[in-house]
């Protein structure tokens, strides 16, 4: 988990150093699911003849994020969201993460609703690692995860959200994300939809 807090961290501090001229700050914590297909192929991992099949992309992404407005429709966001638990993945055991830094339009706002278009750049994650279990009769039975490498790739990221109020403050925020990201071998498109929903909270707001 070390690469979500370094980057939680960094939107942060992003977002801290932008309070000073915002005339609102929206913060989000949520979730939802990404969704690929698989690329079909097959890979002999550990050498025995019987290749694995890469799996389609799915489960369960935690998703945390913030906006600064500047203006009432202009301002910036930045946003990274995970798979909840790691997957099989021809062998091994998988985590994708996203993140991005975007440029932030609200066309409208009323009390109640306020709709939100995202565009920016950022990264896709995926760390791998292998589970064993070994057993002795003294100690028992035990598991241990050991991290074996990682891939990282560019991303160009859009999305189209919404804030619905439930107070003048407190919101829940579905949202649709897109993730256009470069050579993504290990999935079957390099275009990916992120669906999710979370609750929030809105700072500055009159």
């Amino acid at each position: 988990m070390k690469i979500q807090q370094a980057i939680c961290v960094s939107i942060g501090l992003f977002i801290g150093a932008q309070l000073s001229m915002a005339q609102s700050v929206n913060a989000y914590f949520g979730v939802g699911t990404a969704i690929d297909s698989s690329s079909n192929q097959k890979i002999d991992t550990f050498a025995t003849g019987s290749p694995f099949t890469t799996p389609k992309l799915g489960g369960a992404f935690p998703d945390i994020g913030a906006s600064v407005m500047f203006t009432k429709h202009f301002g910036v966001g930045a946003d990274v969201s995970w798979r909840a638990s790691k997957a099989a993945y021809a062998g091994l055991l998988e985590r994708p993460l996203f993140y991005n830094f975007d440029g932030v339009w609200q066309p409208v706002e009323t009390r109640h609703f306020v709709p939100e278009i995202h565009a920016g750049i950022g990264g896709m994650k995926l760390g791998y690692s292998y589970s064993q279990t070994g057993c002795d009769p003294f100690g028992g039975c035990s598991t241990s995860t050991q991290s074996v490498e990682s891939s990282s790739h560019f991303q160009t990221h859009f999305a189209a959200a919404a804030r619905f109020y439930l107070t003048d403050h407190v919101f829940i925020r579905p949202a649709v994300d897109g993730h256009y990201v470069a050579n993504l071998f290990q999935y079957g498109r390099g275009l990916l939809p992120e669906y999710s929903i979370g609750i929030g909270y809105s700072f500055g707001r009159e």
